[in-house]
């Protein structure tokens, strides 16, 4: 299958929306709405109505069959669904194209800063006007574009690669370093209890993997989201919630093996309050790096990993051996 762009992918979503659609408000019957539906007139393929409050606002999208199949004395309010998905008005084209990989709606409303619909963005805008799709057999093949991405780098020059791998590594050996110093600050400690550098692998390991897992939900969650301070507070409370659960059982579960397996019950206590601390903050900074590179208008998706990765490794070491120069 080829494809023959037409429209530049960083062009602005704002230059390419449709405005031919009917506006609802919350509190209409639906008998109320079709008969404005009427009025108003809908453009072509409108299968999403948007419902909104007194303000303007977008407050609910209504599905054309809920539109027709609910009674007529129910209203919009009682129908719509609420916290709809929507592209913001500041977004490119191919910031709108990952929105429909993720969420695979036909249509996505595009609003401003107060929540106002500007205008509806259809899956017809990117088979028809972005891409011309020589065998268009699927509409998905409309979600292959937004691998252009990965297909630059596919093709790149070995010096292009390079620029583009080379800031991973030097994170990396960023927190190695400090890693390293951070151990030679303990050494007194490790060497009161050398069962605790059995373990300084599995504590590390179980760190990196928390905040990756919490940084890629995170990635995805502001794909669609505008992050707040009130959304923060409820990712965070979310991440802590699933952080208290995971570093408790992977805790007890590591504790319970060095005990029986060294016979030492205070090295024991050391590191399962080690990795529970250490799954504890990574949860933190898995959600806060992305969230926090994302308001300095940098892209998580590139920066997030290698900070994330550097900022859980030397978060784990420093609670690890603190809890441990505390309790032996």
């Amino acid at each position: 299958m080829t494809f023959k762009q037409t429209i530049p992918l960083d062009a602005p979503v704002l230059d390419h929306l449709r405005r031919d659609f009917p506006k609802l408000r919350q509190d209409m019957t639906i008998h109320e709405a079709l008969a404005s539906i009427r009025s108003q007139g809908v453009g072509e393929k409108i299968v999403y109505f948007y419902a909104l409050n007194e303000t303007d606002a977008l407050v609910g999208v209504v599905p054309t069959r809920r539109l027709l199949m609910e009674s007529l004395e129910k209203k919009i309010s009682d129908v719509m669904i609420r916290n709809p998905v929507t592209i913001p008005h500041t977004a490119s084209v191919l910031e709108a194209c990952e929105y429909f990989v993720q969420h695979r709606y036909l249509a996505i409303p595009v609003v401003d800063a107060e929540q106002h619909v500007v205008g509806v963005v259809d899956i017809s805008l990117f088979t028809e006007e972005v891409f011309d799709i020589a065998e268009r057999q699927k509409a998905d093949a409309v979600f292959e574009a937004v691998g252009v991405r990965v297909q630059e780098l596919k093709d790149a020059s070995p010096f292009k690669a390079f620029r583009f791998r080379i800031p991973w590594l030097l994170a990396t050996i960023t927190s190695g370093m400090a890693c390293a110093m951070l151990s030679s600050f303990f050494e007194v400690t490790l060497a009161q209890s050398i069962v605790l550098a059995f373990f300084l692998t599995l504590v590390l390991g179980l760190g990196e993997s928390v905040s990756m897992q919490s940084m890629t939900v995170t990635i995805q969650s502001l794909a669609s989201t505008r992050p707040t301070w009130p959304w923060f507070g409820r990712a965070l409370r979310r991440e802590i919630g699933t952080a208290l659960m995971l570093g408790g059982s992977c805790g007890l579960i590591v504790g319970m093996i060095v005990w029986l397996w060294r016979d030492a019950a205070m090295p024991a206590v050391v590191i399962g309050m080690g990795i529970f601390c250490s799954i504890l903050t990574a949860c933190s900074v898995g959600l806060s790096v992305p969230a926090v590179l994302h308001a300095l208008k940098l892209d998580p998706k590139i920066a997030a990993g290698p900070i994330t990765l550097a900022l859980a490794d030397i978060f784990t070491l420093l609670s690890y051996f603190t809890i441990a120069a505390m309790l032996l």
